[in-house]
């Protein structure tokens, strides 16, 4: 009786492990920008984000290297409180532009 249990919260644990290495796996990259939306019609875009950016908001969606440049050259902003000192990966972006 003891034996089965103590075998069984095993299995249990080794499945919850294995799930959880799945999980790490599977999961898809963070995206390297974000672009946060605004609220409306056609949820305008309102400001670029690092990927990893806390303040990044729920309406957003990841975008690419070029797209973020496109949106900083067509005078979007980037997050405020990261213009001084500037974000590393965005100081690339405004000397290019």
């Amino acid at each position: 009786m003891w034996l089965s249990r103590i075998d069984q919260k095993i299995a249990d644990l080794q499945r919850r492990e294995a799930e959880r290495e799945h999980g790490r796996r599977v999961r898809p990259a963070r995206p390297e920008w974000i672009v946060q939306l605004g609220i409306g019609t056609g949820r305008p875009p309102v400001q670029v984000h690092a990927g990893d950016c806390y303040a990044a908001g729920i309406r957003r969606r990841a975008i690419d290297r070029d797209e973020a440049r496109r949106l900083l050259a067509s005078g979007l902003p980037p997050l405020p409180a990261r213009r001084r000192p500037p974000h590393p990966r965005l100081t690339g972006f405004i000397h290019e532009l």
